[in-house]
């Protein structure tokens, strides 16, 4: 179907030479109106010569032409209030601070207890591999395809688009949309109407669901352990399991692989740090049927990871479900997190010996930088400035044969998603990505303010501040050592020492 360009009459205000692309779902069309009008398409009705268009298809509307009059019926929303807390604006920065945060990323606005799915989207936008992979997609809007991993794929690719096309708060109404169209329970509304607040880790989970299904993996060399997905490969590991039954020595304990795309970090009297708390999740005791007994038994479960990927998802077991009050209650307790995390600890003793080569190099790197911080010959910060003037290079980060994978353990925190209130259905979600340096930047919704890596370690918990959720750490990536001019000729041969 083709492409018109028609006219909008809203109350007394018309709209003239609107795109109105019938290959698209109506949707589309209404979010544009929405940017003219302010009517968020819910309350919006579009007439076609008496006939209402729907979100999702053109079908029953007849007679589209160029330069025809569409008839518009709805009020605007109510502006938000004033928020309580005196947010740092990048309005309200200083020159030299905008210059330092030019690259921040927009804000999204909330449309009715939608900061699950803001925080969501902010945190995973902060992986390049995952950008570059959506954009390459061909998933498109159509009325089959407005559902489910196409649809999704298709909402994320256009919404981190336009995000990426302005410094200016982004209303995601398509991205809702689908995700409410694929997610029936997304969009449960409450007292007044109003959507109901969501887990966001359970809109996390679902979408990572989505790509996976969509989103190919990459590499298809015989060389290479080519995993099925792009979710996968970059963020999927692998335990191995072994299970044995405690009640009797005469059953084999069997052994297993278990995949996974989040880590978990259990919580309990004991746990003061995620160290801890990612370890205990590695022995468990579950009741099963015993073939051998012929009843119910113990058994221990015990997993090692035998596979890293190069995005680690951590989430904290934060809500347990209290019958008596019928809600998902949270533990508030403070555990501590780092800025720079090492999973070696965690993995087999095979894993342990792979990784060893990579993080050996980091080693060299740094006895590397001590020894030149301590020649006392200020070569570091020579080397510093030379670096600065051209693009650092790093080692790889993955093993060759394995794409996607962290081929040293060595991780980077780069963004937070954070719950404030008692439950997982109430409260508000916020996210935490990194900027550079030790900033980050804090995506409140639409509202946007400059913090510091100290900001983001007093999320830990404690008390009904912002409690850290769901971690996303990155690869640490090992510089690649290039002596500068000055450091060469600092160097002395062994010949000429001896002389």
């Amino acid at each position: 179907m083709p492409v018109y360009k028609v006219n909008v009459k809203w109350g007394k205000e018309k709209f003239s030479e609107i795109e109105c692309n019938t290959d698209e779902a109506p949707l589309i069309f209404k979010s544009a109106l929405y940017s003219l009008t302010g009517v968020v398409p819910e309350r919006m009705k579009v007439m076609v010569k008496g006939k209402a268009i729907g979100d999702d298809s053109w079908s029953g509307i007849k007679n589209l032409k160029n330069n025809i009059t569409m008839m518009m019926m709805g009020s605007a929303s109510e502006l938000p209030p004033e928020p309580a807390e005196k947010t740092q604006f990048i309005e309200d920065m200083t020159e030299s601070q905008v210059n330092q945060a030019s690259d921040y990323p927009p804000g999204l606005h909330n449309l009715g207890n939608t900061c699950y799915m803001a925080a969501t989207l902010q945190c995973l936008k902060t992986v390049p591999e995952l950008k570059a992979k959506l954009e390459a997609s061909s998933g498109q809007f159509t009325r089959q395809s407005m559902v489910g991993s196409e649809g999704i794929c298709a909402a994320m690719k256009q919404l981190y688009q336009e995000m990426d096309k302005t410094s200016e708060a982004v209303t995601p109404l398509v991205m809702l949309k689908v995700l409410h169209m694929t997610f029936p329970r997304f969009a449960e509304r409450g007292e007044g109407g109003v959507f109901q607040q969501q887990d966001a880790n359970e809109c996390w989970t679902e979408v990572m669901r989505m790509m996976s299904e969509y989103l190919p993996g990459e590499g298809s060399t015989s060389t290479e352990t080519v995993r099925k997905t792009f979710i996968e490969q970059y963020f999927g590991g692998e335990n191995a399991t072994t299970m044995k039954c405690s009640e009797t020595e005469e059953e084999p304990e069997t052994k297993s692989v278990e995949k996974w795309t989040q880590l978990r970090c259990h919580i309990n009297t004991d746990v003061r740090y995620m160290q801890l708390g990612l370890t205990m999740g590695l022995k468990e005791n579950i009741e099963k049927t015993s073939a051998t007994l012929g009843r119910n038994a113990v058994y221990v479960k015990t997993s090692n990871v035998n596979r890293l990927p190069s995005y680690l998802t951590i989430n904290f077991i934060r809500f347990f479900y209290k019958e008596k009050e019928n809600i998902n209650a949270k533990v508030l307790k403070d555990i501590k997190f780092p800025m720079e995390y090492d999973a070696f600890e965690l993995c087999t003793p095979e894993l342990k010996a792979k990784l060893t080569p990579a993080r050996d190099q980091f080693e060299a790197l740094r006895q590397k930088k001590i020894e030149k911080e301590l020649s006392g010959k200020n070569i570091k910060n020579k080397h510093d400035e030379e670096t600065e003037k051209k693009e650092v290079k790093h080692e790889p980060c993955s093993f060759p044969d394995d794409i996607g994978s962290s081929n040293s353990g060595y991780y980077q925190l780069q963004a937070v998603l954070t719950h404030q209130g008692r439950s997982s259905s109430s409260g508000h979600y916020v996210a935490w990505v990194k900027h550079k340096e030790d900033n980050w930047i804090k995506c409140d919704d639409e509202k946007l303010s400059i913090v510091k890596d100290e900001d983001v370690l007093k999320l830990s918990g404690g008390g009904d501040w912002h409690v850290a959720y769901t971690l996303l750490y990155g690869p640490k990536r090992c510089e690649i050592w290039e002596e500068t001019e000055e450091e060469k000729k600092e160097e002395v041969p062994e010949a000429e020492k001896m002389e």
